[in-house]
């Protein structure tokens, strides 16, 4: 067990470092202006003083895009729920952004994601259930067990007394190691995850190459799926096939499982190391989560809205013109809705730039609004809560081993990180 979860550490080390060395595809760095990348810049963990200006004088604002694009920045608290939450005037479908790019739209990935209603309606309504609380529960003691084996991997680590990467040792493989006892994947096949969350959400390091991680993503999970038709197992996977049997194909099926991947993997690993810088800066806020367990509630609900790790929610198609903030948007126009900025809009609290360990939970956006709000929201709070009170408990005196200037984040990523966060836990 402690070869695999070797090797898997090692796969999402890599997978985590690969999306600098792609090259290829679409570089829409180059051909976009300053103006259209903006929602995606960031200083440090703030997102550019821009954002907050573009929120309180323009909530839904016209970018300049090249390829014939209408592009709308909706950034504002109430005009991002009014297109989240209406599935039927704004269109998800992953097609219409594959044709609009000039690629095949049949290059779909399926998922709750990149589908409409009522496909999306069916789909969620398989999908759900396995990610109740009661479901949910079962997996409890499998996290506990991969954070505490986290932890005791870390502090081996740093016996030599040099630093410690928590991104390379904590926030990547946890969540991997979580989807792989969601899903049901077998223990032998667990390497090959190499392939499959390659980051879909960094379309600026190549178009092209995302959309065929995705295909190659899918082949690997129908193979997953044929073996539990045979044998349903316990995971996720197992559990469709044995309730829902022949209501969902192989393809759709695969598609769901790929959903969840993506959509757990990145963002999780994200937020565990963000939310971890947030407490080494924060000594306050890490003693109370370290000795409150509703502190440490509050602290996951606080940096979920703070970080925002998904900075950007899956472009929208108006289906009609319709008005938003008073602004038209036009039939078939583009819409992309600022996850980061709507977090910090006034209208969801007072002093919101700031982040406040000790505030009461709001209504953030960070899993989303409306029908196309992540389905694994508990999850991930169940991993972040498990996670980050074991760390600051293990390691109460840990410390940046860095310059924070000198950290290295992403840039022009839909979802937002750190590539490494040394540190010293002794």
């Amino acid at each position: 067990m402690g070869k695999l979860r070797s090797r898997v550490t090692s796969w999402a080390t890599r997978l985590y470092l690969a999306r600098a060395q792609r090259k290829g595809g679409l570089d829409l760095q180059k051909v976009l202006p300053e103006t259209a990348l903006m929602p995606l810049r960031r200083h440090g963990l703030d997102p550019v003083g821009e954002l907050a200006e573009v929120r309180e004088t323009e909530p839904v604002r016209k970018l300049p895009v090249p390829f014939g694009l209408n592009l709308w920045l909706v950034s504002g608290y109430d005009e991002a729920k009014a297109v989240l939450g209406n599935g039927k005037a704004f269109s998800n479908d992953f097609g219409t952004l594959m044709a609009e790019l000039g690629m095949n739209p049949d290059d779909n990935p399926g998922g709750l994601g990149f589908v409409d209603p009522p496909v999306h309606t069916r789909l969620r309504k398989l999908l759900t259930p396995e990610f109740t609380m009661r479901r949910l529960s079962r997996l409890r003691p499998g996290i506990e067990q991969i954070v505490a084996d986290r932890l005791d991997a870390m502090a081996k680590k740093a016996e030599s007394g040099d630093p410690v990467d928590l991104v390379e040792e904590f926030a990547l493989p946890i969540p991997s190691l979580v989807i792989c006892e969601l899903l049901g994947v077998p223990y032998e096949d667990r390497e090959e995850f190499q392939h499959l969350a390659v980051a879909r959400f960094d379309l600026f390091a190549g178009a092209g190459a995302a959309v065929g991680a995705i295909s190659e993503s899918l082949e690997y999970l129908m193979r997953v799926v044929r073996k539990e038709r045979e044998d349903p197992g316990d995971g996720l996977i197992g559990m469709i096939i044995r309730e829902h049997g022949d209501e969902i194909d192989d393809r759709e099926l695969a598609g769901l499982a790929d959903g969840v991947l993506t959509g757990g993997f990145e963002t999780t690993a994200s937020m565990l190391s963000l939310g971890a810088l947030v407490l080494l800066r924060d000594p306050e806020t890490r003693r109370r989560v370290r000795e409150d367990d509703e502190a440490v509630r509050l602290f996951v609900e606080e940096a979920l809205r703070y970080l925002s790790v998904v900075q950007v929610a899956f472009p929208r198609f108006a289906r009609d013109d319709i008005e938003v903030g008073g602004v038209t948007i036009g039939k078939g126009d583009m819409v992309v809705v600022s996850l980061s900025g709507a977090d910090r809009d006034g209208a969801l609290g007072v002093d919101l730039e700031a982040f406040d360990g000790e505030r009461s939970p709001t209504q953030h956006l960070a899993f989303g609004y409306g029908a196309h709000r992540c389905v694994g929201a508990e999850l991930a709070r169940l991993e972040l809560r498990a996670a980050y009170s074991a760390l600051v408990r293990r390691f109460p005196d840990m410390t940046l081993a860095a310059d924070p200037a000198e950290l290295e984040f992403r840039q022009t990523s839909i979802v937002y990180g750190v590539e490494k966060l040394p540190i010293y836990v002794a």
